[in-house]
């Protein structure tokens, strides 16, 4: 775990409703995937669809419908009562351009906050038929067309052992390409691509390492309980727990070791 403390399990009806979530926003998803959509540019320049947006308009009703007094957080449609007690937090498709590629590496990313830290995590890929949740007090699962099952992290003590992940070395800007090229340039087998897809991979124990930046709240915040439920870390570069206001860096590892190796070559003195 990232934090000293164990946080307090997750009551069942929120992993509940976060399952109702992915369900409702894959539906649409898939509604529209491979269809004619138009495409907007946002201020960012980054693509934005009717999917993203009916997405996470759908999964903001059913919150409101269920729990009026939590707050949300959402890529597409803003932030209300961002000061609750519980907050969720909302991605609705990441990997918007992989969607309008056709690719069928997307996401549907959601969080729950309790206080500010995560407590709830899923990472559901809905033209791909897999689930990830992960909450505290309980081990990440793994949902596919064969079931279900936990999800566990692999032992790896030696950079030079390891696998990485990152979206593109395009998302390290200034001095942050150096700092990540010193870890590339260490490990066995540096791969690009995957979005939220690489850190399922981490916690079934396929990858052990995902290294970004340029991260929005939206995009690291609902991989913080997969990633420990199923026994890996997950900080920013620095090594602090990851929260609304941390500054986009992630580093995730299956092993300790190798997250201690990867953040003394972030940071060097």
């Amino acid at each position: 775990m990232s934090e000293t403390t164990p946080r307090a399990a997750c009551p069942e009806v929120f992993v509940t409703l976060a399952g109702r979530l992915a369900d409702a926003a894959g539906a649409i998803a898939r509604g529209h995937f491979r269809g004619a959509i138009e495409i907007e540019r946002k201020d960012d320049e980054s693509p934005v669809t009717i999917a993203d947006r009916e997405a996470e308009a759908a999964m903001r009703a059913l919150i409101a419908e269920s729990f009026p007094d939590h707050g949300v957080v959402g890529e597409e449609h803003g932030s209300e009562r961002a000061g609750a007690e519980y907050v969720w937090v909302l991605d609705p498709i990441d990997g918007t351009r992989r969607f309008i590629s056709g690719h069928v590496q997307f996401g549907t990313l959601i969080a729950l906050l309790h206080q500010g830290a995560p407590v709830l995590g899923a990472i559901d890929m809905p033209a791909m038929g897999e689930r990830w949740i992960g909450a505290t007090g309980r081990p990440t699962t793994h949902h596919d067309r064969d079931g279900t099952r936990p999800a566990r992290v692999r032992p790896c003590a030696e950079l030079g052992e390891a696998t990485l992940f990152a979206t593109t070395p395009h998302m390290f800007p200034g001095a942050d390409f150096a700092a990540f090229e010193r870890v590339r340039t260490r490990v066995r087998q540096p791969m690009y691509g995957g979005e939220c897809y690489a850190y399922g991979l981490l916690a079934l124990g396929f990858v052990d390492l995902v290294i970004e930046a340029t991260m929005g709240p939206y995009d690291y915040l609902p991989l913080v309980a997969v990633v420990e439920g199923a026994g890996g870390t997950i900080t920013d570069w620095a090594g602090r727990p990851l929260g609304l206001k941390s500054d986009g860096r992630v580093l995730a590892a299956g092993d300790a070791r190798a997250h201690a190796a990867a953040m003394t070559l972030l940071n060097p003195e």
